[in-house]
């Protein structure tokens, strides 16, 4: 092989003329400085360069994952459709679509019986517009649904409104009508549409290694075939789909179903967010092909959607999630030539949709607020928190401890004194986990430094400053409690 070709480099031999002194040494050094940027500007430079770098190779990996989806037309015709809020709403819709599943899974996973081409699941998926929140509601599939005008699907025949069960909008008009239906319901716009299947759902739960629930009673369904005793359980595909699926555990049928999909939509999302694979371009092409590959999405959600709900998730903990069923009233309600249905709460579920329309936290979908105190996320009583004083100002730590006891936080009423004296800032430490809690906590402390520290559990230490004044009252967004049992993802996962 012929050595490449080197240009010629001029000799590095000192001139001797440049070892004479030089005129006004010191302008010339000003000179230089003033041509170079500044050590900041230099960094920002850097940390822009590698920021870049990374979009472009995230790009580049998603590049041709497009192709892999298979797409459905889910806003098709869709007219005098609702206003567009804040944040981005997904339909996730789940259907009992087992043509792909061979003869012996189906007797594994007692799949047997005719499908009945509708959906088994229905939830709204609403991401905040700062990108720092999930919500996710529960719609129940028997909820009471009067279904717009629309073409059958399956006979071309052409129908009147009529009330149905919400699960057999897909039966009669497909994707189109399932959007159509809950976008009436809810006054909610959905932006876009993501279906799975029985096959393609355990798919999709393999490619991540499988999630971890935890039960504190057994659970069994003969129907399904679910057996966990109490304790840890990491479900793969198969048992994952007994665990969803299950509604004979006991007599709440739906209800304790789909708080378990909540339970398990949580802790998947731990599991994508926790692992690193959003951070591991190799395993998140992996992870991505496989569940795009496993979904039906509508034109408009492809690889871009991905890479940038990526980005956002990489700043998830499971306290960043928060999940409900739509409150429905108490007794079923038989319907002539329906069966018996759910009847949404109305006042309760137009608190709850307004909320999301209005982009904010679904517990502030609640009774009129308080009239003292700044509204935070998570109510003062579920955080706990352990203060020490960092400074040499005697009874300092009590008197914070005791502050904070009287807004409503949930302290160890032991202060203690911090390892080192001296501190000016008061700080905040954190698990990544409980980071909504510590963004309340530090509503109270206002000027306070948040700083994370993995793996220290929920309890959150503050660490008193010299600078410190006082607690600025702070309260929930909902008086009298949470009454749309809304819950968040770090109390759904295993602990």
């Amino acid at each position: 092989m012929t050595a490449p070709h080197r240009p010629h480099r001029p000799s590095r031999r000192p001139d001797p003329a440049a070892r004479r002194p030089r005129p006004r040494p010191r302008a010339r050094a000003d000179r230089r400085r003033s041509q170079r940027p500044p050590w900041g500007m230099r960094v920002v430079t850097a940390v822009s360069v590698l920021v870049l770098g990374a979009g472009a190779i995230g790009h580049a990996t998603l590049s041709g994952m497009d192709t892999g989806i298979d797409r459905v037309d889910a806003f098709r015709d869709m007219k005098n459709r609702p206003d567009h809020g804040r944040g981005m709403n997904i339909l996730l819709v789940g259907t009992d679509g087992r043509d792909k599943v061979g003869a012996e899974d189906r007797r594994a996973y007692r799949l047997g019986g005719a499908p009945c081409n509708c959906t088994d699941t229905v939830m709204l998926l609403h991401l905040s517009g700062d990108r720092e929140r999930a919500s996710v509601v529960s719609l129940p599939r028997d909820s009471y649904a009067e279904l717009p005008a629309h073409t059958d699907r399956s006979t071309g025949r052409r129908h009147g409104a009529h009330p149905v069960k919400l699960n057999a909008a897909y039966a009669e008009g497909g994707p189109s009508l399932t959007v159509r239906t809950v976008e009436s319901m809810t006054k909610v716009k959905i932006d876009h549409y993501l279906e799975i299947d029985f096959v393609s759902f355990m798919r999709a739960v393999d490619v991540l290694g499988g999630v971890e629930i935890c039960t504190a009673r057994p659970l069994r369904d003969s129907h399904t075939g679910l057996d966990l005793a109490p304790g840890r359980h990491l479900l793969r595909g198969g048992d994952a789909l007994r665990y969803v699926r299950s509604r004979h555990i006991d007599g709440t049928a739906d209800l304790s179903r789909m708080q378990r999909q909540q339970r398990f939509l949580a802790a998947l999302m731990d599991r994508a967010t926790g692992s690193g694979v959003l951070l591991n371009p190799v395993t998140f092409k992996e992870v991505s092909t496989t569940l795009l590959d496993a979904v039906r999405a509508d034109r408009g959600f492809g690889a871009r959607q991905v890479l940038d709900l990526a980005r956002a998730l990489r700043g998830f903990s499971p306290a960043s999630s928060e999940f409900v069923s739509v409150p429905t009233e108490r007794t079923a309600q038989p319907v002539r030539g329906i069966g018996s249905t759910l009847r949404w709460d109305e006042d309760g579920a137009e608190r709850l949709f307004e909320a999301v329309r209005e982009d904010r936290p679904l517990a502030t979908a609640g009774r009129p607020r308080a009239p003292r105190g700044k509204t935070v996320d998570v109510a003062p009583r579920e955080i706990r928190v352990r203060v020490e004083n960092g400074t040499s100002i005697p009874g300092l730590g009590g008197r914070v401890d005791r502050q904070l006891r009287a807004t409503g936080f949930d302290t160890t009423r032991t202060p203690r004194t911090a390892r080192e004296q001296g501190a000016r800032r008061t700080v905040i430490a954190y698990d990544p986990r409980w980071k909504r809690s510590a963004r309340a906590l530090l509503a109270a402390l206002p000027g306070s430094e948040l700083r994370a520290v993995p793996g220290t559990g929920p309890t959150l230490t503050v660490t008193v400053g010299s600078a410190f004044r006082r607690v600025t009252p702070v309260r929930a967004g909902v008086t009298g409690g949470n009454r749309l049992g809304v819950t968040t993802g770090d109390k759904e996962v295993c602990r």
